[in-house]
């Protein structure tokens, strides 16, 4: 037992020391993991680590943090899991809330103008990741006018439930075309098993509850839809949880922005913005409680599906219909994000030609190769310093 704990201290340090290094977002943690991981530490070798990866990007959710579980449960079983996450998330969790209080306190010209540059800087930040997804995700015209299509729906019909339908019908679409293939042989792994059934029954059972008006279960369902739907990379949490949150009126659309630039100068995952947003919610559960539940309610899907899936991931992988069906999916939720990266990201941002040339600016500085956390401390800096003018 004395063993035990000692392998989950290991793990806990390990990943905050990589929580507290890590910048640059999930392809760059996943280089980070494997320096320390895979090269220094020697946990496991190349070969399971891709697996791992592989079958990351396969889930919905945040493909770095849900390798990081994966590898916490195969270094330390549950507990493992659990002390990886933690440890990986808790840097970025306590910036974003240590920002969350200081942009609530802060009034006057020079808070406007440092949100004001946090906006711009999320614009760029988007606007890169709409580009080197539209790239790696739509590599064909039949993929590109999916996203196309799935942009133009998601601004004439904004909701949650359109972008949840827009990638539901992409990715059957995608299976029902695909040429005929054996479906896949799976041993029955009971645990395993019951952790998938877990993670469909939260999502068929979550929206029932909430319909008893509970804020509490509210929130909860609204977080875990988000997490069980990010398809594509991180940014793709903006989307969903813009149309959940701000669309409703439970956040303020300026501080939700504002909050997102922020995300990119702290390190660790992007997922931690869920902290950040739940702290600031309009209405309780809001604050430390909202923090934790709306962090807490976008993993658990992740933490499901990872425990669920892991028994069952060499057959998967291998049937090219579910493959063709993830393919139109992310097609889709490039779609999404584009439709996101005009509203509200540069509706709300853009207000003129000086706004218009300092998103370009952003973009260019990340396109180069500038770290993000630079770029948005430069952009916060540039708002800062023209509100004093």
């Amino acid at each position: 037992m004395q063993q035990s704990r000692n392998t989950v201290a290991e793990v806990f340090r390990v990943f905050l020391l990589l929580g507290l290094t890590s910048f640059g977002g999930p392809v760059a943690h996943l280089g980070y993991f494997r320096t320390e991981l895979v090269q220094r530490r020697a946990w496991l070798d190349d070969a399971a680590y891709a697996d791992l990866v592989a079958l990351c990007q396969f889930l919905p959710g945040p493909a770095s943090s849900q390798v990081g579980i994966a590898i916490g449960k195969l270094r330390a079983g549950y507990w493992g899991a659990v002390a990886a996450w933690v440890a990986f998330t808790l840097p970025s969790v306590v910036l974003l809330l240590a920002f969350a209080y200081g942009a609530t306190r802060l009034a006057g010209p020079l808070a406007d103008g440092v949100l004001h540059g946090l906006k711009l800087a999320a614009l760029a930040v988007v606007a890169q990741a709409v580009w080197a997804m539209s790239k790696s995700l739509t590599p064909d015209l039949k993929r590109r006018l999916i996203a196309l299509a799935a942009a133009a729906i998601a601004l004439l019909l904004p909701s949650g439930l359109t972008q949840l339908a827009l990638i539901a019908a992409a990715a059957l679409a995608g299976y029902l075309l695909a040429p005929p293939a054996a479906a896949p042989r799976l041993a029955f792994d009971r645990t395993s098993s019951i952790f998938l059934a877990l993670f469909f029954g939260l999502l068929l059972a979550l929206p029932i509850l909430a319909a008893t008006g509970n804020a509490t279960l509210v929130v909860a369902e609204k977080f875990y839809r988000t997490g069980s739907l990010v398809f594509g990379g991180g940014h793709v949490v903006l989307p969903l949880l813009e149309a959940e949150l701000v669309t409703p009126g439970l956040i303020d659309r300026n501080l939700f922005l504002a909050g997102y630039g922020a995300a990119q100068a702290v390190p660790g995952p992007l997922f931690a913005f869920a902290a950040y947003v739940g702290a600031l919610l309009d209405a309780p559960p809001n604050g430390i409680a909202g923090a934790l539940l709306g962090l807490s309610a976008i993993y658990l899907p992740s933490f499901l599906l990872v425990f669920g899936a892991l028994p069952y991931w060499q057959s998967l992988r291998a049937n090219p219909r579910l493959r063709a069906g993830l393919d139109l999916a992310n097609a889709a939720v490039v779609g999404l994000l584009l439709a996101t990266l005009y509203d509200p990201v540069f509706t709300s941002a853009v207000f003129g030609p000086l706004d218009l040339a300092w998103g370009i600016a952003a973009l260019v500085l990340l396109l180069i190769r500038t770290p993000p956390w630079l770029v948005v401390l430069l952009s916060a800096a540039a708002g800062a310093g023209l509100a004093l003018l």
